[in-house]
């Protein structure tokens, strides 16, 4: 069953996948898209009396489901209370394993319903956004439209990536997509993960109790990490003055791992270089924000990851769990349901 917003012609690559004998859908009942691949839809969406009994009739005859509404805890949880034949259930997102653990399901869905995530997806658009990043900061990219404004013939030597030192903390879809690109512009790569094992594309491995030896050592930081007990708060006060007043800080996993207001008076004093930011404890990041307005960080307003292909690819990973379901085999992306990451 498709709940959530998805093109009607991406249903068709679900149609014509071996093992699905049947695809409900019905648009009517889904909320419109307010922007391409809009997986959450309009919230100010209502179905009518009639429209809700057919909802809920497809949702008593699914065995999978694509997408939740509103991609929120509480509908999660409210859907599957409505659809007691469901085991397998794709989200579109790769922090899907917060909004698990909020639902506070019970073990009974916990042990019925296989759950896998868009992780990976998105990895290559975040490793993209990373280096525009680090390219804008490096380059001066403002000096430069500063130099363009007023015509002015002004020489000035330019920062480079190559020969200096990236962190990746977290060596996921994402870590490893930010590493290989590091190391196509000639960088040294540090992988900072929880258990330290070999990662063919660094140079060396830190475990996560040494992020302060691994930041002394490098120029730039990129974080990948999901929202965890473990994580939220990681990159402290503490773990923030270990960088080098030029280093630049990347985030493109989850805005609370990173004490935020720690963050912020390094950049406004100077003691970093910079930041790129793709989210935010807070979002969205509030009005009058100090981050909206300082030359020294570049950000997005959450949308780093989204590609006019994003649909594609979390429809394509889909119908390769259903065919990996159906032949019992491990999903791919699938959630960790002891650490909901």
């Amino acid at each position: 069953m498709i709940s959530s917003p998805l093109e009607p012609e991406l249903v068709d690559l679900i149609r014509a996948t071996p093992v699905v004998s049947e695809v409900l859908y019905d648009p009517i009942l889904l909320p419109p898209a307010r922007y391409p691949n809009d997986h959450g839809g309009d919230p100010t969406f209502r179905r009518t009396e009639a429209q809700e009994l057919r909802w809920r009739e497809m949702l008593s005859r699914a065995d999978a489901l694509i997408g939740y509404p509103q991609e929120s805890a509480g509908e999660l949880a409210r859907v599957l209370e409505q659809a007691p034949r469901v085991r397998f259930v794709q989200g579109t997102s790769a922090g899907m394993g917060a909004h698990i653990r909020r639902a506070e399901l019970s073990r009974e869905v916990l042990e019925r319903v296989n759950f896998a995530s868009a992780a990976g997806v998105h990895a290559g658009m975040l490793a993209e956004f990373v280096f525009y990043g680090l390219l804008w900061l490096r380059k001066d990219a403002a000096r430069l439209a500063e130099i363009r404004a007023a015509q002015a013939w002004t020489h000035y030597a330019m920062g480079e990536l190559q020969g200096s030192t990236v962190a990746v903390v977290g060596m996921g879809h994402i870590g490893r997509a930010v590493a290989s690109r590091a190391r196509a512009f000639g960088m040294e790569v540090l992988a900072v993960t929880r258990t330290a094992a070999p990662e063919p594309l660094a140079d060396s491995v830190f475990p996560t109790t040494e992020l302060t030896q691994a930041f002394r050592r490098t120029d730039a930081v990129v974080l990948t990490l999901p929202l965890t007990p473990l994580t939220t708060g990681l990159i402290s006060t503490k773990v923030l003055g270990a960088l080098r007043p030029t280093a630049v800080l990347c985030n493109v996993g989850r805005g609370a791992v990173i004490d935020q207001p720690a963050l912020l008076e390094l950049l406004q004093v100077g003691r970093l270089a910079g930041a790129v930011l793709d989210v935010f404890a807070e979002e969205p990041l509030p009005p009058g924000h100090p981050l909206w307005t300082m030359e020294n960080v570049v950000l997005s307003p959450h949308t780093a990851a989204l590609s006019v292909h994003e649909s594609r690819r979390i429809v394509e990973l889909f119908c390769k769990n259903l065919s990996r379901l159906a032949a019992d085999e491990p999903l791919l992306s699938a959630v960790n349901l002891r650490e909901f990451y």
